[in-house]
């Protein structure tokens, strides 16, 4: 092992989530290519860092496996859960909460509001994006924090982390106080029940699915903020 034990897990939860908040901080509030260009290195810098960190300083092997059935229906059934409980809050609250004008003019800035610019942002974000955050947060970032803390207490502060990068788009995407707290409480939510499935299953299949139906229900509420 290349760096002290005592060190290996902090460090690599600094380097790893300063950097996800540092670069959705740079591709909301540096509106030009200096912002963008620091958010498009932070992206490549946490994609990379797990997979370098794990052969370089754990000197750990990589494995895929397949998913299992059981893995699977867990995904769809939290997953299915987690969409019910964001549409409703959406339904019932955010409808009131959430002024469109300030979505819409975010959106424009990042260059969302062409229909087909957002489907295709949308469609990354539900089947590709669910799947990096999961192998970064959950696979990494879990597991970092289980080497600090037993697993109910690494399950929280995973989903605390997983959420710090979140809390600073809500910000910039809404604009309200009320919708930030409310979203980040979700957001925090979510990471507790993908880094509990994780503890369960020792899987990333199990939280992939379950993530991928709650972004599809984020996904269908941009639509409608946007376009409906």
């Amino acid at each position: 092992m290349l760096l002290h034990s005592r060190w290996n897990a902090p460090v690599a939860l600094v380097l790893l989530v300063a950097a996800a908040s540092l670069g959705i901080a740079a591709r909301f509030y540096v509106p030009n290519v200096w912002g963008q260009s620091f958010f498009v290195a932070t992206r490549f810098w946490i994609l990379a860092l797990p997979i370098v960190w794990h052969l370089w300083i754990d000197r750990g092997n990589l494995t895929l496996n397949v998913p299992r059935k059981r893995e699977v229906w867990a995904g769809i059934v939290s997953g299915i859960v987690i969409s019910a409980v964001i549409l409703g809050a959406y339904g019932w609250l955010g409808r009131t909460w959430i002024d469109p004008s300030v979505v819409r003019a975010t959106a424009g800035d990042i260059g969302l509001l062409n229909p087909i610019a957002y489907l295709a942002g949308a469609t990354y974000f539900t089947f590709i994006n669910a799947l990096v955050e999961e192998y970064i947060w959950r696979w990494f970032v879990y597991r970092k924090c289980e080497v600090l803390l037993a697993g109910k207490l690494a399950v929280i502060l995973a989903a605390f982390c997983f959420t710090l990068h979140h809390v600073i788009a809500l910000a910039a995407l809404t604009g309200n106080g009320w919708v930030v707290a409310l979203g980040s409480l979700g957001v925090f939510l979510g990471g507790v029940i993908w880094s509990w499935c994780f503890l369960a299953y020792r899987s990333l299949w199990v939280c992939y699915v379950s993530h991928l139906l709650a972004d599809l229900a984020i996904a269908l509420i941009g639509w409608h903020l946007l376009f409906g």
